[in-house]
């Protein structure tokens, strides 16, 4: 996929500096020679992000593994606010302090999408959960 990305500003170069061999049977080697070795470092570019990411989501710590749940304790209280307490509090202010300033609204279209992709990632988790696909039979930890 990055790869796809790359090619287009890289292969000018790659046929800049392969047109300064004279020998075409070589010049055509060598572009070959130099998008291999490419494609091979942009792979295990992200073979390492894909180890990153699974040692970093096995992290025992709040800190290295709770970004995720972080996003949804987020999208559960800007809920929380959006549609119980802000309006609760709007009322009560309007009946019994009506010279108070209302407290603020916050925009929940941004929050609408996160929550929505965070719902649909976990029916894809239930899903693999009951497929039996799951990390916690995945050959990736040596079960």
């Amino acid at each position: 996929m990055i790869w796809n990305f790359l090619q287009p500003l890289i292969g000018p170069l790659i046929n800049k500096l392969v047109d300064r061999i004279p020998d075409p049977n070589k010049r055509a080697e060598a572009k070959e020679e130099f998008e291999r070795e490419l494609m091979n470092a942009v792979m295990s570019a992200g073979e390492a992000q894909n180890k990153v990411n699974l040692a970093e989501a096995q992290h025992k710590s709040v800190f290295v593994a709770g970004w995720r749940p972080f996003i949804g304790w987020i999208c559960g209280i800007g809920l929380l606010w959006a549609f119980v307490l802000q309006p609760m509090l709007a009322w009560m202010f309007s009946a019994f302090l009506p010279d108070f300033p209302h407290p603020p609204q916050i925009h929940t279209d941004g929050l609408y999408q996160l929550v929505l992709a965070m719902l649909g990632m976990g029916g894809l988790r239930t899903f693999e959960k009951l497929k039996g696909v799951s990390r916690e039979r995945s050959p990736l930890k040596g079960d």
